[in-house]
């Protein structure tokens, strides 16, 4: 394939955010696409993924990563199919999944690929959602940080979330009780009708406390926590002795500067030796396909339901980090850059 007359739009960081990134802080720029040199491949990204943790990327303060920047291509995994290759080990057509960025295009010497796509009788969008990061997260983090085990309670925040409405599941499918909460009635009800949770409760609600004690009526052994902040201050007082709190994601802290306060949760774990610890699922790289290779069956045999929120052209990427901390997604957010 001969690149000469593409072209490539890509979303670069315009203005470095202080919190939640906005549309305003990027740019949509367009360059020409090189041919990929020796050992090279070029990726006509089909679809750019959405996260939580963007905002981290993007933040001054760096926290597992460094931080992106300024007139950088946003940083994202993106899913796509290989148009030119010069390295066998991705030939042309292969589907491929990696941190390819926010972009048409993507020349890399494949140590940007995450993985190739295999399961090409599902669709390759659920590569970055319930078949990449987030199902991955949720597998790993609730099996080897949470412990679940039948007959007891997983409480999960941003239950109705890429990751959150994995973890419930997998909950379920350990024989647990299934507690979610989420932002108001419509996510609410979808945990507990699409998701399969045993209760879900809103966390806008003036009576989250007596509503949460409600719906964990022998306490709570695993907490996948992905909101910290007031959510997470309402769960730990129902821990019982040797509960498992994961620490996921912090969404519900707009900035930490400065330094947010509250409750102090070490009497909580000393009280009931309970363990607290937080995730990344960069520690699990190395095992991803054996994440894969549990959850792909699940979804083939509709025993793991996944919703999506697709949004199209990459003009939706700008604005589309600051829609997920205000809840308006319902799903794995994507944008799609062309059909498959």
């Amino acid at each position: 394939m001969r690149t000469g007359n593409l072209v490539n739009r890509q979303v670069v960081l315009k203005e470095r955010p202080l919190g939640i990134p906005q549309a305003s802080h990027f740019e949509i720029r367009t360059s020409a696409v090189p041919e990929p040199k020796e050992g090279e491949i070029l990726v006509r990204n089909l679809y750019l993924s959405v996260d939580p943790a963007m905002r981290g990327w993007v933040n001054a303060a760096a926290n597992y990563s460094d931080p992106v920047a300024i007139g950088e291509v946003m940083r994202s995994f993106a899913a796509g199919r290989v148009v030119a290759s010069r390295n066998p080990r991705y030939p042309e057509g292969s589907l491929v999944m990696g941190m390819l960025g926010w972009q048409d295009y993507a020349v890399t010497d494949g140590q940007a690929i995450r993985r190739r796509v295999l399961e090409t009788d599902l669709p390759l969008s659920l590569s970055l959602g319930v078949l990449g990061l987030n199902g991955v997260t949720a597998y790993f983090a609730l099996n080897a940080c949470g412990e679940p085990r039948a007959g007891q309670t997983v409480v999960v925040s941003t239950a109705a979330g890429a990751v959150g409405s994995v973890v419930g599941q997998l909950a379920l499918h350990h024989g647990c009780r299934a507690v979610g909460i989420a932002g108001g009635e419509a996510k609410t009800r979808l945990c507990v009708e699409a998701f399969g949770f045993d209760a879900a409760v809103d966390y806008h609600s003036p009576e989250l406390a007596q509503a949460l004690a409600d719906a964990c009526p022998d306490g709570v052994d695993v907490y996948f926590d992905n909101t910290a902040g007031r959510i997470s201050d309402t769960v730990i007082p129902l821990i019982n002795r040797h509960a498992r709190i994961v620490i996921c994601g912090t969404a519900s802290v707009a900035s930490w500067d400065p330094w947010p306060t509250g409750p102090r949760v070490e009497r909580h774990l000393l009280n009931k030796a309970a363990r607290m610890q937080g995730f990344l699922v960069w520690d699990y790289e190395h095992r991803y396909e054996e994440a894969i290779a549990a959850l792909a069956p699940l979804v083939r045999q509709r025993k793991l339901r996944f919703r999506e929120e697709i949004l199209d052209g990459i003009e939706a990427a700008p604005g589309s980090i600051a829609d997920l901390y205000e809840g308006k997604n319902m799903g794995k957010r994507l944008i799609r850059l062309e059909e498959v």
